[in-house]
């Protein structure tokens, strides 16, 4: 029989028996947990899996068709003498040779017969053998005939052990195999079965704590399963890993200047920098000193990419040349992914990059809780970007190389941090430059190092030797602090402070309209400025019939909402639908797949709007693509609707255009006034203008005497807000109301201004 030796470390289990002390085996029971015991476990699991016997629980007692079998087999005579057991463990195991066999016969007879001399009876004896022979068949065939070979047979059981258990394991050491016990609880329930720890030891080592909560050999098991996946995942791993940033000194931006050569001298690792400056140091010197580090990057010869603003979203065709499946699972979606990352020319530096790509995906998926499609779409982006710079990073690339990415603006959506993240452990310097304080970066990574500075500036482009730079003097950036300390968070705007604007529609009572009618948009409920974006609370809402039939109050009122920035309408429909429109022909190819074609639309030589501000264009197109995607007109994405929104809003008259063009979002906001008195239906193309218009920030009014329905019938669900003020009155003439227009619209004149501001 094997000896029970001493374990001087856990890797002892792993010795083949030829290197042991006299041949012998190990039976510890493991009460406590550790890093060590935890890789341990799963090194041990693994070699039971292989050759042995795991057990997860409790060893189920024969059932009757087990002792059925035994007794048509063997019968069920009992000697208690070891010639008898080693002859049925001949008949009933017979893969075993003889050696073997004497063995577990040995071992199983001083266990009756300890059970015997406890004073048990030979029915208990003969019931105990008759469970050992069941559970020997049934449970451990596979190992009893692996006794005595140089690899001993490894037996892990987890869980509170029985005696008759602890028994037969016993048995199996001392035949030659190797037992290990988990037992979370504790060596209480042991010590019951086993006071003197005869039987096994028990393991003690350092900085051992209780297992942790949920531990269990299913978790070590899914923990093995990730190792392997991760194993597929990478690969034959490169010889280089990155040492970022461990190398750099004191600065920011010399640190990228810096040659590779001189940046470390392990030949196992590239040294990078991963470097964010929000801020700037000097305001008078910034510009100098990003234009003096891009060319000292071209006279290094070191390759460098620089993006403003962000990174461009991936075109379709890049997305689409991202070879891609279904995917069920992360690990599948990576591994299949990793395929398109392919760099021929240097073997080493595909397998850097295969290497990051799977890190940077796995820690994005635990860090960001992301369902596997966003996951993918985030991937999806990674690889079009690094396909996209990949030649102008590493053509020609050597170990020695380091490239330089520079983004200036910083990161404005997870997908970029991603890319930035997976670059940063790549041979490249990834320096982020943030100039601008009030736009802030939403990468976050263990890796980056940050440099602070409370000086900020306005920069959109990084300053170029070929372009036209520009650099303020003292007095002019002496201007714009003071500036910012006036108008930022005081309730005092500069002229045309802001360039981008959402509308909030306003629910009212119909006496509050009078009141917030010609009131700046700053003092309405509502109003707020977030991320640089104005909240405009507007009025959109159509007043049905006339208060107490009275027509002179009811044509007064109106005249009184009339402003120098008021457009009033006063026949329908005011755009006919079958009005000549010269952009009708041309809207097919201004979408595409629900988009806006914006540089074809801008570019298209019928494009009526380039005169204006380059903001107010991306404005207007900002709420025309609003207006599509939120589908406010019927029709739209069905039965080609959405055609006829691209050609009405890029046809609007030239008095609109004008107003929108001098809209100040933190003022006063320019109004329409629609009036129909009659029978005549609005058209469809009145529909899309109002509800553009109301985008926009316009105040809109529809007064409908009739209460007949208007616009409304156009639109999907309830834009507009409904106040019915009194009896319905029929075929009213509109009066002339200071100053009628004869294409059906007017302007307030300037005589009546006049004498608004005289007080007459």
């Amino acid at each position: 029989m094997s000896e029970h030796i001493k374990l001087r470390n856990l890797t002892d289990y792993f010795t083949e028996l030829s290197g042991r002390q006299n041949r012998g085996v190990y039976f510890y029971r493991i009460n406590g947990y550790s890093e060590e015991i935890g890789e341990f476990i799963k090194k041990y699991y693994n070699a039971a899996r292989k050759n042995g016997v795991i057990l997860e629980g409790k060893i189920p007692n024969p059932d009757k068709k087990n002792l059925s079998y035994y007794e048509e087999i063997m019968g069920m005579d009992f000697q208690m003498n070891r010639n008898f057991i080693a002859q049925g463990l001949k008949k009933w195991l017979p893969r075993m040779n003889d050696r073997q066999r004497e063995g577990v016969a040995a071992s199983l007879y001083d266990s009756l017969d300890s059970m015997r001399k406890a004073g048990k009876t030979e029915n208990m004896v003969r019931n105990a053998y008759v469970k050992f022979m069941c559970w020997l068949y049934y449970k451990f065939e596979r190992i009893v005939n692996r006794l005595g070979e140089n690899a001993a047979p490894k037996i892990l059981y987890e869980g509170q052990i029985s005696s008759y258990e602890l028994m037969l394991l016993s048995i199996l050491s001392n035949a030659g195999c190797d037992v290990v016990l988990l037992q979370y609880g504790g060596d209480q329930e042991y010590l019951k079965t086993d006071p003197q720890s005869k039987l096994s030891d028990v393991l003690q080592i350092d900085k051992m704590q209780p297992f942790p909560p949920g531990y269990s050999l299913k978790k070590v098991r899914e923990a093995i399963q990730r190792d392997f996946n991760r194993e597929k995942l990478y690969g034959t791993e490169s010889s280089l890993i990155n040492c970022t940033n461990a190398w750099i000194k004191e600065g920011g931006i010399e640190n990228i200047k810096v040659s590779a050569v001189l940046r470390g001298t392990d030949p196992n690792l590239f040294y990078n920098c991963f470097l964010r400056i929000n801020g700037v140091e000097d305001k008078l010197t910034y510009a100098n000193e990003l234009l003096r580090l891009q060319q000292e990057l071209r006279n290094a010869k070191r390759r460098f990419v620089i993006v403003n603003g962000g990174l461009p979203t991936p075109a379709p065709d890049e997305i689409s040349g991202i070879k891609r499946a279904n995917y069920t699972g992360r690990d599948q979606m990576i591994l299949d992914l990793a395929v398109n990352i392919k760099y021929p020319a240097n073997p080493e530096l595909q397998r850097i990059m295969k290497k990051a790509f799977a890190d940077i995906i796995l820690a994005e998926a635990e860090e960001s809780g992301d369902n596997l499609n966003r996951l993918t779409r985030k991937a999806v982006y990674l690889l079009c970007w690094l396909k996209r710079y990949m030649p102008n990073l590493f053509e020609n690339w050597k170990r020695t190389d380091v490239g330089c990415f520079i983004c200036l603006g910083g990161c404005r959506d997870g997908n970029e941090a991603v890319f930035l993240r997976f670059l940063a452990r790549l041979p490249v310097d990834v320096l982020i430059l943030c100039p601008n304080l009030s736009s802030r970066c939403c990468l976050k990574d263990r890796l980056l190092y940050e440099i602070n500075y409370t000086e900020s500036l306005s920069m959109t482009e990084y300053p170029d030797e070929t372009s036209h730079i520009r650099i303020g003097t003292a007095a002019y950036h002496a201007e714009r602090e003071l500036d910012t300390l006036i108008y930022q968070d005081s309730g005092l705007y500069r002229n045309r402070q802001y360039e981008n604007a959402n509308t909030v529609s306003l629910q009212t009572m119909y006496e509050e309209i009078k009141l917030l009618w010609d009131q700046e948009v700053k003092y309405r409920p509502g109003f707020g400025i977030v991320d640089g974006t104005v909240n405009i609370p507007v009025i959109f809402a159509k007043i049905s019939g006339v208060k107490d039939g009275r027509r002179d109050s009811y044509w007064a009122f109106v005249e009184k909402l009339i402003t120098p920035d008021t457009i009033v309408i006063k026949k329908a429909p005011y755009i006919k639908p079958a009005a000549d429109n010269p952009m009708n022909q041309y809207t097919p190819g201004f979408l595409r797949a629900g988009r806006l074609q914006r540089a074809k639309i801008k570019e298209h030589k019928n494009y009526p709007y380039g005169i204006l501000r380059e903001a107010v264009q991306d404005f207007m197109l900002d709420k025309l693509q609003l207006l599509i995607d939120q589908q406010l007109i019927k029709g739209t994405g069905q039965n080609g609707t959405e055609y006829t929104v691209i050609a009405t809003v890029l046809n609007l008259p030239e008095d609109i255009i004008r107003m929108i063009h001098s809209f100040d979002f933190t003022r006063k906001n320019p109004k329409l006034i629609y009036i129909n008195t009659g029978e005549t239906p609005m058209s469809p193309e009145d529909a899309i203008l109002t509800a553009f218009l109301n985008l926009i920030g316009f105040d809109i009014l529809f007064f409908i005497p009739t209460g007949y329905r208007g616009v409304e019938k156009y639109f999907n669900g309830s834009l507009m807000e409904e106040h019915q003020i009194g009896e319905y009155l029929y075929d009213l003439q509109v009066p002339d109301l200071q100053g009628a227009l004869s294409g059906g619209s007017f302007r307030l004149p300037f005589e009546k201004i006049k004498k608004i501001f005289r007080g007459n």
